[in-house]
């Protein structure tokens, strides 16, 4: 797992990281166009921004964070320049209990795959403490369908149902395409997994 300064050095460089498309990945556009981010959404690991701007774009009160300050920045200037209301803190998605609120959906798009066993268990403890009883997590993740060892750690539908198990509801994980912005990795989109995970009361 990486420290935040080496988060931060990321978004700080010229060239944006991979997974920085400029645009929402398109799972979440086709999510928002069903009214499924709605209310009171929490994007985790929000990046520079783009799901959290849909969402709110979509009528949600919408908050982002991400442990990285430069992309916070840069995410608040986005929401600035087009007129959008949304949240965004400089934070830690393994203490999201720190900011003070109740979502009724969680948006993940690329941030379970960066984490250890150890610390996955620390971050679905994270999600459970702010997300409602009822409430949705949808989130994408690099897939064991993805050749190669480039990028990412991949992540198997049934490690992603042992991680989500006491207190959750693994609705669906759906075969999905995640967009990537240049071929750094020497790829231009990845296989992955749409997980629709509900939380239980």
């Amino acid at each position: 797992m990486t420290t935040p300064g080496s988060w931060d050095e990321t978004y700080a460089r010229d060239t944006p990281p991979p997974w920085d498309i400029g645009r929402p990945q398109p799972v979440f556009t086709r999510l928002a166009e069903r009214g499924l981010l709605a209310g009171q959404v929490l994007d985790s690991g929000c990046g520079t921004g783009e799901n959290t701007l849909l969402a709110a774009a979509h009528g949600a009160t919408a908050t982002g964070i991400d442990l990285s300050a430069h992309a916070i920045a840069r995410a608040q200037a986005k929401a600035a320049e087009r007129g959008l209301t949304a949240r965004f803190e400089t934070g830690d998605v393994l203490r999201l209990g720190d900011l003070g609120l109740t979502a009724e959906v969680i948006i993940d798009s690329g941030v379970f795959h960066v984490f250890d066993d150890e610390a996955r268990v620390r971050y679905v403890t994270s999600l459970a403490s702010v997300l409602a009883p009822g409430g949705h997590c949808y989130l994408i993740c690099f897939s064991d369908r993805q050749p190669g060892e480039i990028g990412p750690r991949r992540v198997s539908q049934d490690e992603l149902r042992a991680a989500f198990g006491d207190g959750w509801s693994v609705d669906s994980i759906e075969a999905e395409t995640f967009e990537l912005s240049q071929a750094r990795l020497g790829i231009t989109s990845a296989q992955a997994w749409l997980a629709v995970i509900r939380r239980l009361g």
